[in-house]
């Protein structure tokens, strides 16, 4: 008899047959003539309650069965006479898997997010993490469906680089010389015998690669993990997390920005319409109001405002700021913010930054002050997207890089990309753990990753 997930079993109104489900024990209320279990396989929020009769065979040992066992029943659907669940699982036999004791950690008492992360191995079985993972898994294949219904191509770019896309140098560091006694020269480690002859990383991004590629098949993107040694402990930062970069060949900063507020709308919609159950937990658990926020944005128009502008309203606003304001500066989040939430109301792109404060691939403007930047602020959060048009110009982007410290040596490559067939190209950055802590109202990004790799912190 094949198994049948608790998420089916519910939407059913009972069944003719007997059925089979495994899952573990969330609780069991045990009475002289029956008792109660609630039964949760992750597949929805709500879980089964079972019934099991004095009558079954082995019911002392049924009413024992602790919290978080592993167990398979079967037995007959039918319309449930309580309140708040459609129908109930009549069980004719049921089979522990896997027992558990009372030591087991997740008991009936509600546990703190700072707790359940010392438990990283069992808080996906908790409700709030439950919610949290099948949104997660949901979004991923939305992303990725997004991109198939306009033909982008799924680009795999390496996690061990020998660049920095980011400039900062802050890599971890990839090597199988000994620690203890590394070969050394002239004072400085000599990579030649390392494994792959020169200083190696994991990647901080994609995007350099995914413009090679760009440049051959006009519409592509990425989507996986990176990596930034960063010391770090905010809730907005991990040192490990993935994310989505699209490109785009022939584009500018209008393309690029269309593109972004169309993906953005799109996610805000899936969420809300394929993992309600979840959402709406998470708007009376979580944050309230949440449904409301994400269902404004998704139908909210995004408005434009140059960097200058934006700067000339914070330098006015009636509010004090802990950061200074000035052009030239980059924003902080308090920043962003008050524009989002208070002048603008909505969602809107900061476009046109100071060349001083942006990377060196954005392509210059014609005023020589600026580059073709956009930033992408939601209130709440501020910035949740990051994007440029990409220097085009083989002469101006040689120069920035050399400006700007970045060896042109070891990016030939790139470089080469501008030499022969070279087109005005666009692409944007987006955080997969900030965009899932956007729609779930988390605050913290340990809790939107199954297992968040952080400063002094890899041990599951």
């Amino acid at each position: 008899m094949p198994r049948i997930r608790v998420a089916d079993l519910l939407k059913s109104k009972g069944s003719s047959g007997p059925v089979k489900v495994s899952g573990w024990v969330r609780t069991l209320r045990a009475g002289k003539d029956v008792a109660f279990i609630a039964l949760s396989d992750g597949s929805t929020l709500a879980p089964l309650q079972v019934v099991a009769e004095s009558s079954l065979p082995g019911f002392a040992g049924i009413c024992r069965i602790a919290t978080g066992s592993a167990v398979t029943i079967t037995g007959t659907l039918r319309e449930s006479p309580a309140q708040g669940q459609p129908v109930e699982l009549a069980a004719d036999n049921v089979e522990v898997v896997g027992s558990a004791d009372e030591s087991y950690p997740l008991q009936k008492k509600r546990h703190t997010f700072e707790y359940l992360r010392t438990i990283a191995h069992l808080r996906p079985r908790s409700n709030t993490f439950g919610a949290v993972f099948r949104l997660r898994s949901s979004l991923a294949h939305a992303v990725h469906r997004f991109f198939e219904e306009r033909r982008f191509l799924y680009v795999h770019t390496p996690i061990i680089t020998a660049s920095d896309c980011e400039g900062a140098g802050e890599m971890f560091r990839v090597t199988t010389l000994d620690p203890l006694v590394p070969p050394v020269i002239d004072g400085a480690v000599d990579f030649s015998s390392d494994f792959f002859a020169q200083p190696a990383s994991l990647t901080v991004s994609g995007q350099l690669e995914g413009e090679l590629f760009a440049q051959a098949f006009r519409d592509i993107y990425t989507f996986g993990p990176t990596f930034r040694a960063e010391n770090s402990n905010t809730t907005r930062h991990a040192s490990e997390f993935w994310m989505i970069e699209p490109e785009m060949a022939f584009a500018d900063l209008i393309d690029d920005a269309r593109l972004a507020e169309e993906f953005f709308r799109y996610l805000c919609r899936h969420v809300l319409e394929n993992c309600a159950e979840d959402m709406a937990f998470f708007d009376s658990q979580i944050e309230k109001g949440l449904l409301e926020r994400v269902r404004k944005v998704a139908d909210s128009p995004f408005e434009m405002m140059e960097y200058s502008e934006a700067i000339r309203y914070l330098e006015k606003a009636p509010v004090p700021f802990q950061f200074p304001v000035s052009w030239g500066l980059d924003l902080q989040s308090e920043h962003e913010r008050y524009i989002t939430e208070q002048i603008v109301q909505g969602p809107v792109f900061l476009t046109n930054y100071p060349k001083e404060i942006k990377a060196f691939y954005m392509r210059q403007n014609d005023d020589n002050r600026t580059v073709a930047a956009m930033d992408l602020l939601v209130p709440k959060v501020g910035e949740i997207i990051g994007g440029s048009q990409r220097e085009e110009r083989l002469d101006l982007l040689t120069l920035k890089m050399n400006d700007s410290g970045v060896d042109t040596k070891a990016l030939w490559w790139y470089l080469d990309s501008r030499r022969w067939g070279s087109t005005p190209h666009a692409g944007f950055g987006l955080g997969f753990e900030r965009l899932i802590m956007y729609l779930t109202g988390m605050e913290n990004i340990r809790d939107v990753i199954p297992f968040p790799r952080t400063p002094r912190h890899a041990e599951f």
